[in-house]
């Protein structure tokens, strides 16, 4: 039941682009197609899966052991940047189109502050590593929906009336805004698991 409640907390209640705040940079960039989302979000959920694990296991393994935990943040980074290049060739190799689409976008996962935030949120939560396995892959797919949703609305907006003050990033915005808020509605549900 923990982890179950961990799952759903994760993807509605505390959603790493409508609650937190994290990860806007590529949630606003991405989100012009639905297909480049879909990809972008495939990415995020395995570079951030890897991330979370690797980070927490050189954590609890070198920082923790050996008093080095103001390297953290860091040695999170350099983690992260080094998941992400490889990511990016394993990309090329296996799905050239997927690369193309993604494009210039794929480097923003190095600079995706929900990766870099997640890494430290299981820490400071105090997870044990399946948790935070479990918190990352939920987390990751409450992003990849954050993210499919608002290109679906974006799709839809691109071909709607706008008034020329409100087109491109203006509408993008409150459009958000609004999802956020319907996603608030979700924030009573984090009870049933305590």
């Amino acid at each position: 039941m923990e982890y179950i409640g961990i799952i759903i907390v994760a993807i509605f209640v505390n959603n790493i682009v409508y609650s937190q705040f994290l990860g806007i940079c590529p949630f606003l960039g991405v989100s012009k197609k639905v297909d480049t989302a879909i990809g972008m979000s495939a990415a995020v959920t395995f570079v951030l899966t890897i991330a979370t694990l690797v980070t927490f296991i050189l954590y609890k393994g070198v920082l923790e052991p050996f008093n080095l935990q103001y390297l953290q943040t860091i040695s999170y980074i350099l983690v992260i940047a080094a998941l992400v290049q490889m990511v990016e060739i394993i990309l090329k190799k296996i799905s050239p189109s997927l690369y193309q689409a993604l494009g210039v976008f794929l480097p923003l996962i190095t600079t995706n502050c929900a990766i870099l935030g997640v890494a430290l949120l299981v820490i400071q939560k105090d997870f044990n590593l399946l948790e935070s396995v479990v918190y990352a892959v939920a987390t990751s797919i409450g992003f990849g929906l954050a993210l499919i949703i608002f290109s679906g609305v974006r799709e839809q907006l691109s071909l709607t009336r706008v008034p020329k003050a409100m087109q491109g990033m203006p509408i993008a915005l409150i459009s958000a805004g609004i999802i956020a808020m319907a996603f608030m509605g979700f924030s009573g549900i984090d009870q049933l698991f305590k």
